[in-house]
C-alpha cells in the first residue's frame, strides 16, 4: 500500500512475509549504505526473528523508494497488541527484533544521501496514521530515529525519551594482547593469565572457532547445552529456554555462518567440551552475544578462559572493539573501558488516544518501578 508521496520519494506498507523474504538483497545494501549499520538490523536477523519470536506481531515494514524504484528508506516495524509484558503495554508499532531476541541498536535504515528526504516521508505518513510509536534499544549516536522523532514533535506529537541499559565496550583499535591485558585491572589481569596456566596444567585445552556447518550444529547444541546448565536455577529465563528460541537462534547463526560473520567458540578440555562462546564480527566490531560453561569446570574459570580466547581472535583478525551488548553485568567492567548507553524513544499523536496511551504507559512504569523497589527492600 502507498502511503504518500514527498519530494519525489513515496512510503509503502509492508504487511506479507513473501514481501519480506524477497527482500534480502535490497535490505541488507540498503544497511550498507546506512549510519545506523549493524548486525541486529541485517534482513538475516530480522527475518529469523519474524519467523520464529514475533507472537502476535503483525509485519508493518515502511519502505521508502525514489521514482526509479530505488530503496532508500526502510522502518523495519512491526505492529504490537496491547499487551502488560511489553515495556510500553498500550498497542503500539516498534521495531522488528525486540523482546527475547535481545537485539541491540536497532534503528531506521536509510541511505545517509537520502536522510532527510526519508525522515520527512516518513513523519507524513506516520503523523497521518496517528498510531503510537514505541522505538527501544537504540544507540545514541547516530540515531536516525532521533530525527524522526524531531519531526513528529514539529507535527504536535508527545515525545518521551528515556535510557534502557548500558552495552560495556573493550576499544581494542591498534592492540595487541599484550597492550590489551595491560589496560585492565591488575587484579583481573592476574586471573586471566593464572586460569590459563592452571587449565593447561591441568588439562590437555584446545580453542575451537566454528568454521562449517556441521561444526555449527554442534556447537550450537553444546552451547545450548552449557548455558542451560550454568543459568538454569540462577535466573527463570534463558536465551535457550523455549524451543522458539532454539529455533531462532539455530537459524540466525546458520544465516551469519553464511555470511562469514558467526564467532561461535569451544573450550574443551581432554576433549570434552566446557565452555562455549557465541557472537558476531560486523564492520570491524567483535560483538558478544551469549555464553555458556560447564559448572562442574568452575574451579578452572573456564567461562574467563573462553572470554578470553574470545577477545584474543578479535584482536588477531583486527577487530577496532569488543562490544558485549546490553546487560550491566560485573564481570563485562572487567573486561571493558567504555560503555554506550542505548535509549527507548516513545512517540504519542494528538489528541486523546495519545494522551490515554502516554497515561497508560506512564501508570505501568510507575507500577512496576514500585514492585521491583518492594523486591529489593525485602531481599
Amino acid at each position: 500500500m502507498t502511503h504518500a508521496v514527498r519530494s519525489g520519494v513515496r512510503v509503502f506498507t509492508v504487511s506479507d512475509e513473501e514481501t519480506l523474504h524477497a527482500m534480502r538483497p535490497e535490505w541488507d545494501s540498503l544497511l550498507a549504505r546506512s549510519a545506523s549499520d549493524g548486525p541486529f538490523l541485517t534482513w538475516e536477523w530480522q527475518a529469523a526473528w519474524w519467523r520464529h519470536l514475533r507472537g502476535r506481531a503483525r509485519l508493518s515494514l515502511r519502505l521508502v523508494r525514489r521514482g526509479d524504484g530505488t530503496l532508500v528508506g526502510l522502518a523495519p516495524l512491526a505492529a504490537y497488541p496491547a499487551d502488560p509484558r511489553r515495556p510500553s503495554p498500550w498497542p503500539a508499532l516498534g521495531f522488528l527484533g525486540t523482546g527475547a531476541a535481545g537485539s541491540d541498536y536497532l534503528d531506521l535504515l536509510v541511505r545517509s544521501d537520502a536522510e532527510p528526504e526519508v525522515l520527512d516521508a516518513l513523519a507524513d505518513a506516520l503523523g497521518r496514521e496517528r498510531i503510537p510509536v514505541d522505538l527501544g534499544q537504540l544507540r545514541r549516536r547516530p540515531c536516525l530515529s532521533a530525527g524522526l522523532a524531531a519531526r513528529l514533535r514539529d507535527r504536535g506529537w508527545r515525545v518521551r525519551h528515556s535510557r534502557s541499559s548500558v552495552c560495556p565496550i573493550a576499544d581494542l583499535g591498534g592492540l595487541d594482547w599484550d597492550a590489551y591485558l595491560a589496560r585492565l585491572g591488575r587484579e583481573h589481569r592476574y586471573a586471566v593469565r593464572r586460569a590459563s596456566r592452571a587449565l593447561a596444567a591441568r588439562f590437555s585445552v584446545a580453542f575451537e572457532a566454528v568454521a562449517s556447518e556441521p561444526a555449527r550444529r554442534d556447537a550450537m547444541a553444546i552451547l545450548a547445552s552449557l548455558h542451560e546448565r550454568r543459568w538454569r536455577r540462577l535466573a527463570p529465563e534463558t536465551a535457550f529456554r523455549t524451543p522458539s528460541l532454539r529455533a531462532f537462534h539455530d537459524e540466525a547463526s546458520r544465516r551469519f555462518l553464511e555470511r562469514g560473520q558467526l564467532r561461535l567458540f569451544v573450550l574443551r578440555a581432554d576433549g570434552r567440551p566446557v565452555a562455549a562462546l557465541y557472537g558476531f564480527v560486523h564492520g570491524g566490531r567483535f560483538h558478544f552475544y551469549q555464553s555458556g560453561f560447564d559448572p562442574e569446570y568452575a574451579p578452572w574459570s573456564v567461562g574467563l578462559a573462553a572470554m578470553a580466547a574470545s577477545i584474543r581472535a578479535a584482536i588477531q583478525e583486527g577487530a577496532r572493539a569488543y562490544d558485549f551488548l546490553h546487560g550491566a553485568e560485573r564481570y563485562k567492567f572487567h573486561w571493558a573501558g567504555g560503555l554506550r548507553r542505548p535509549r527507548r524513544i516513545e512517540m504519542y499523536p494528538p489528541g486523546g488516544r495519545g494522551l490515554a496511551a502516554m497515561g497508560v504507559n506512564a501508570l505501568v512504569r510507575r507500577a512496576r518501578g514500585a514492585v521491583r523497589r518492594a523486591l529489593r527492600a525485602a531481599s
